[in-house]
């Protein structure tokens, strides 16, 4: 069996298998690693492409000082860093997001603008390899990709989320992520502090109760009773569930709700007024619990796709409601975007 540098060799030489064993270990982690900077699925499946073709071009100028996987996340920042300059993806799908169908009431606030991060479906986590990050990460896996976590990531200009990335989450030391980044050292350290500061200020506080453990008992009372107030149109009961702070907010769109009278109002004015009805099918989404999210049309056996709700749970409660309007995310956690009842 070739060893490693045999490997590199035959790929250099063109050997398209030897490329794709030289790279495949590192697939799925970079792919999360260009999701983490750019807070969409399709958008970091597109990069890793890039990346991957700037790595089989580019291979002959790999000289072995750094890892192989050093080298890949070097090119995979890099094509991150310049998909964020472009911006061009996000603007072509704008027009693809599924409209509200009602005016919507005044919101607590608006955000900057548009917030174009979207889930992570869980299914893709169990496939990381089982790699932990270097000695200098700050962050589990799984924290660092939770709702709280890239909504405040993607507050952030785009070279400080890709230093906070790549020293927090990742664990490359400072002069890797120099090097990456062709900077000095100075100019990370100083990145990274004013990305720790921005980020702190968007987490939540130390008060905040932790959620119940993925998959316990605990979390799937909450998660089913949710699930089964919102089904009926129980208000009431929906309200029961959520902490008194709880937000609501409906990514891409810039306004946020928060509070049991903002979201209660919201609830019964737009999303069950006029009898409206729902299906809920459980699915995870960035470690957290969700549902692919499905409207009934009356006189017909037929539900129709109205996006991703994604749930954050603070203790026995829900501290924010997360819903994503666009249909075109569902294919990722492998449902249709129509059922039959």
């Amino acid at each position: 069996m070739a060893d490693a540098a045999d490997v590199l060799e035959l790929a250099r030489a063109g050997d398209g298998d030897a490329f794709r064993r030289l790279t495949e270990p590192y697939r799925r982690e970079l792919q999360l690693h260009c999701y983490r900077i750019l807070g969409s699925l399709q958008d970091a499946e597109d990069v890793l492409q890039e990346t991957l073709l700037a790595a089989w071009r580019g291979l002959d100028g790999f000289e072995g000082r750094a890892s192989v996987r050093t080298w890949l996340y070097r090119i995979a920042t890099n094509c991150c860093l310049n998909a964020l300059r472009a911006g061009d993806r996000r603007r072509q799908r704008e027009g693809t997001r599924s409209p509200l169908e009602v005016p919507l009431p005044e919101p607590t606030r608006h955000r900057a603008g548009p917030s174009w991060w979207e889930p992570y479906p869980d299914t893709l986590l169990a496939d990381l390899p089982d790699r932990a990050p270097g000695p200098e990460a700050r962050y589990e896996t799984r924290e660092a990709v939770s709702l709280a976590f890239l909504t405040g990531l993607q507050q952030l200009p785009p070279r400080q989320r890709a230093v906070l990335v790549l020293r927090d989450v990742m664990g490359f030391r400072a002069a890797e992520v120099a090097g990456m980044l062709d900077t000095t050292e100075n100019a990370v350290t100083n990145a990274l502090k004013r990305a720790r500061a921005a980020l702190a200020a968007e987490l939540p506080g130390p008060d905040r109760e932790r959620a119940p453990l993925p998959g316990s008992a605990r979390e799937r009372r909450v998660v089913e009773a949710f699930a089964r107030a919102f089904e009926a149109g129980d208000v009431d009961a929906i309200l029961a569930l959520l902490t008194d702070d709880v937000w609501l907010t409906m990514p891409p769109l810039d306004m946020e709700y928060q509070g049991h009278a903002a979201v209660g109002h919201f609830l019964r004015s737009v999303v069950l007024s006029a009898g409206r009805s729902y299906v809920l099918l459980p699915v995870r989404a960035n470690g957290q619990p969700a549902f692919g999210f499905y409207r009934r049309d009356r006189g017909s056996a037929i539900v129709h796709a109205h996006g991703v709700l994604l749930l954050t749970l603070s203790g026995d409660r829900v501290a924010a409601i997360t819903r994503f309007v666009d249909n075109g995310l569902l294919p990722q956690f492998g449902l249709s975007r129509s059922l039959r009842e």
